[in-house]
């Protein structure tokens, strides 16, 4: 069956309706961390985490189904997405503004039992503590101040570089991680002909 795909990489939430209304063969692949997978997810997606799916990126690039690759915003999605493409997949497509833009959108997911914030709050969250405590302790000792400007820094290099190594680091907190990603299980639903419920 042909895919009713456009041609451009990214597709808004429009066009992800109309995909997943007319084409049975498009799969969700969110790349999300699987505490954040749980807490809330589109209908019949695949959760391969994005520091998982670099070590299966050959095997994902194989799969037969063109995929939408979904996460909070959208920068995740871009880098496996990146990781993807450079290893021969070509029927994949990134949604734009991620999870954010499909609940603007009063998009339908599935709520899980338990509740964990989305990595860019968490981001914030760190990053936010990390620069009051340099503040404050800079009162007591004013090289602390350095820690803020670090973190600053940081923050920078993380908006040029599109990537962020304090979000690698929480993803990698037992707070965001789960077992339920099956990659067998998943390259089996990637491969597979059966519609999705």
């Amino acid at each position: 069956m042909a895919t009713s795909i456009p041609q451009t990489d990214t597709i808004n939430t429009a066009q992800f309706r109309h995909l997943l209304a007319t084409d049975p063969d498009i799969r969700i692949l969110d790349v999300r961390t699987g505490g954040e997978f749980e807490t809330a997810h589109i209908a019949g997606s695949y959760n391969v985490p994005l520091d998982t799916l670099g070590e299966h990126v050959r095997d994902l690039a194989d799969t037969n189904h063109p995929a939408v690759l979904v996460c909070q915003s959208g920068a995740r999605a871009t880098q496996a997405h990146q990781k993807l493409t450079d290893a021969g997949k070509h029927s994949l497509h990134l949604l734009e503004g991620g999870m954010n833009a499909w609940l603007a959108d009063d998009g339908d997911v599935v709520h899980g039992d338990t509740q964990r914030w989305a990595m860019d709050r968490q981001v914030r969250l760190a990053a936010g503590s990390l620069v009051l405590g340099g503040v404050l302790a800079s009162l007591v000792s004013p090289v602390a101040v350095a820690l803020a400007g670090a973190v600053g820094g940081g923050l920078v290099f993380s908006a040029v570089s599109n990537s962020c190594a304090m979000g690698s680091l929480l993803a990698k907190l037992p707070y965001n991680r789960t077992d339920r990603c099956d990659i067998q299980g998943v390259l089996d639903g990637l491969n597979t002909s059966a519609v999705r419920v």
